[in-house]
């Protein structure tokens, strides 16, 4: 080879090499701005608020659950609900009584109504323990179930939310 051709080379090699800096910086400029634009969005994204439910021993705790109980004694309960959202949340329970071949699903229960409680209202970031309720079974069976349900009030109408249910023994 003669050295014009090997000088003509070196500099194709430099531009080569030149072109490629120039590819690799703008290829990290833009992947920064992209990561950044992520981190912003996260940042400035609120995350869902959320609503808890919960039943809650005769201590007002979420333990010691009676699991057995004689016919017609009476069982004690307090239900709990915290408010997590970003808005007032204004809701109603429904207690119900069920047994082994109660249906309870993510839409509600068909278990036969006891009491109904409604419109409480719980501001942002707000939990509350609510009353002490008293249910008894007049039939000895496994797999008798208290259920209380969760109903959301908007604009005066209820829409079903969560389920929770207790599992008893009831013996004579």
């Amino acid at each position: 080879m003669n050295e014009i051709t090997k000088e003509k080379e070196k500099n194709d090699l430099k531009i080569s090499n030149k072109h490629f800096e120039i590819v690799v910086k703008i290829s990290l400029i833009i992947g920064i701005i992209i990561v950044s634009g992520f981190i912003i969005y996260y940042l400035l994204t609120p995350e869902p608020g959320s609503i808890t439910f919960g039943i809650l021993d005769e201590d007002k705790r979420a333990e010691n659950y009676q699991k057995v109980a004689f016919v017609d004694e009476t069982i004690s309960f307090h239900l709990t609900v915290g408010n997590y959202l970003d808005r007032d949340f204004t809701f109603g329970f429904k207690i119900k009584k069920g047994n082994n071949n109660t249906v309870l699903s993510s839409s509600g229960s068909n278990g036969s109504l006891y009491l109904t409680l409604g419109n409480f209202t719980l501001n942002p970031n707000e939990s509350k323990i609510y009353g002490e309720y008293n249910i008894s079974f007049s039939e000895a069976g496994d797999d008798q179930i208290i259920i209380a349900e969760l109903w959301a009030i908007k604009n005066g109408i209820e829409e079903y939310f969560n389920i929770m249910y207790l599992r008893l023994n009831i013996t004579y």
